[in-house]
């Protein structure tokens, strides 16, 4: 993944080795060309020489005097490349031939050639040598560069790090941590962002907790009107049908599961970690559960950490789900290591599950077609089993099992 101050950083150095590299062409450029002024140069430097008709010693103050006041080894030539006068060093040998107007870099420096109006040559070369322009152009440019770029990375860094930092966040409360918040830094939109997050996460946090509290409180106080049916259905005695008295104690039986399924959901919710942590031997709990249904639990110890009574309810759940769900045939639970996992299985011989619904039987108050036509369970079970499966740091789904039939498979990390 690409950071995204990296991206801004990158984006300024590339900007300024662009400008620095055609700043260098376009002075590389400049320095092959031949200027339009050279003609100037030649007009006003003919003004300055004395007229060709007169003597070689005036001719040779004139250019001693030059060469003080610029600082240039200077050689002035007739039109036929006879050397007329020199100030400086001794001149190469000049081919009038091929000579041309203009300046050119030499390996001893920069050369200044100009044709006098009335024919004759000046030739100028640099005393000392001296760093080429464009070089100095070129340092400086780099230079600037390079502080701009060393300027540039904490202004960039400091931005990536605050968004950094505000993913960080979202992520957060995604994973459920509805008590997420980032530090607002600075005045200016990534500031404003967090700030909008915070409150965002706020409001969550409370529409959440209204929630939970609603539901809750609606759970408990149903407790009550059922309490005072079951009491009622109770008196009845012999004065109501025996099947209708049947009926209504399952229908309050089911009402009360439900309720106490919906108030573990929100405790679940409500408790970021487990209230309780033992040691439990998985294998000896399910076989207590299966015996409530009759049932031998095979497999080999396993030790688990956790809640007894959560992981209890998970194993309850999982044969109440077979039991109902599996067509009245034999429902087997295994209890087995599986590397540094504690698998455990229960199977039943039932329709089984069609594939694209083995995931939405974990969601709350999904119900299967089947389970819908007969009219009973409330679909909290499996999630249940899903929450507190991952509650335990383990994993909760559904395989085809070989010969029909579903297989609930819980893995948990050992002690």
């Amino acid at each position: 993944m690409q950071r995204l101050y990296l991206q801004f950083y990158v984006t300024i150095v590339l900007v300024l080795a662009v400008f620095v590299g055609a700043a260098v062409v376009a002075s590389r450029l400049l320095e092959e060309e031949t200027p339009q002024y050279l003609d100037v140069a030649a007009e006003l430097t003919g003004a300055l020489l004395p007229d060709p008709n007169a003597s070689q010693a005036d001719e040779q103050r004139v250019l001693d005097s030059l060469h003080h006041k610029l600082h240039f080894d200077l050689v002035l030539y007739r039109p036929d490349g006879g050397i007329i006068a020199v100030a400086g060093r001794t001149p190469p040998r000049f081919d009038v031939t091929r000579a041309r107007p203009g300046w050119r870099r030499g390996s001893s420096g920069y050369t200044f050639t100009l044709q006098l109006p009335d024919g004759r040559w000046l030739v100028a070369r640099q005393v000392r040598e001296r760093p080429s322009p464009t070089l100095w152009i070129a340092g400086f440019l780099a230079l600037l560069a390079a502080a701009i770029a060393v300027g540039a990375y904490p202004v960039v860094r400091r931005l990536g790090s605050r968004l950094e930092r505000l993913k960080a966040g979202v992520e957060r409360l995604g994973g459920g941590d509805l008590g997420a918040r980032v530090k607002v830094e600075g005045h200016d939109e990534v500031a404003a962002l967090a700030e909008s997050f915070n409150r965002s996460a706020r409001r969550i946090e409370e529409l959440m907790a209204a929630h939970r509290l609603l539901l809750a409180n609606c759970s408990h106080e149903l407790r009550t009107p059922l309490a005072r049916i079951g009491m009622a259905v109770s008196l009845l005695g012999d004065s109501a049908d025996a099947k209708t008295r049947e009926s209504l104690k399952a229908d309050i039986a089911e009402l009360d599961q439900l309720i106490e399924e919906i108030l573990l959901s929100s405790r679940l919710e409500a408790v970021p970690h487990l209230e309780r942590n033992e040691s439990i031997d998985l294998a000896a709990l399910a076989a207590e559960e299966a015996a409530h249904y009759d049932l031998e639990a095979d497999g080999k110890p396993v030790n688990v950490r956790g809640d007894r009574l959560l992981l209890r309810r998970l194993i309850r759940n999982l044969l109440e789900n077979a039991r109902r769900y599996g067509g009245g045939g034999p429902i087997e639970i295994t209890v087995e290591p599986h590397e540094d996992r504690a698998r455990l299985d229960v199977r039943d011989h039932g329709p089984g599950v069609p594939p694209d619904e083995r995931e939405k039987i974990f969601e709350p108050f999904y119900r299967m077609a089947s389970s819908r036509e007969t009219g009973r369970g409330s679909g909290l079970g499996l999630a249940l089993v899903r929450e507190i499966a991952r509650k335990h740091g383990g994993s909760a789904v559904c395989l085809a099992a070989e010969g029909g039939g579903s297989r609930f498979r819980i893995e948990l990390p050992t002690a």
